[in-house]
């Protein structure tokens, strides 16, 4: 089966311009951690709770004009929609993520995949298995 298959389309990002309030905002209205960050578009960062505690708030910075680009992280684990099911969920495993950005050959987001999509659209019960049990080893990042 293809991520694009059981991934959760439609995902919502922001501009690295924007302000970590506003950031923190969209995440406050749609319940999430993770937040893809697009420029043009395209995947350029993943800004999360943990970064804006961290990065910002620990350091003192003004959450109404620091820039979601200064807080973010830039490195972002994500796979392609053309992926096979078991890769993107051997890449859960060995990153220690619940959930990754799906994005086209373009670097666009199209998607999220978690670990209940994995669970719920493949019904495969020894992959859930063991992907839960590799990205339990730690707490997710």
């Amino acid at each position: 089966m293809k991520v694009f298959e059981a991934m959760t389309p439609d995902v919502v990002s922001v501009p690295p311009e924007a302000t970590i309030r506003e950031a923190a905002q969209l995440m406050k209205q749609l319940d999430i951690g993770p937040l893809p960050v697009c420029d043009e578009g395209r995947l350029v960062g993943m800004l999360t709770d943990r970064d804006i505690t961290l990065r910002a708030t620990a350091e003192g910075r003004d959450p109404k004009t620091t820039p979601v680009v200064d807080v973010m992280t830039p490195e972002v684990i994500c796979c392609f929609d053309t992926d096979e099911v078991e890769q993107a969920a051997l890449l859960m495993q060995e990153a220690q993520l619940r959930r990754l950005v799906v994005i086209n050959d373009d670097r666009r987001p199209v998607g999220v995949v978690s670990l209940s999509d994995i669970v719920l659209q493949t019904g495969d019960q020894r992959l859930a298995g063991r992907t839960l049990e590799g990205i339990s080893d730690s707490p997710e990042r």
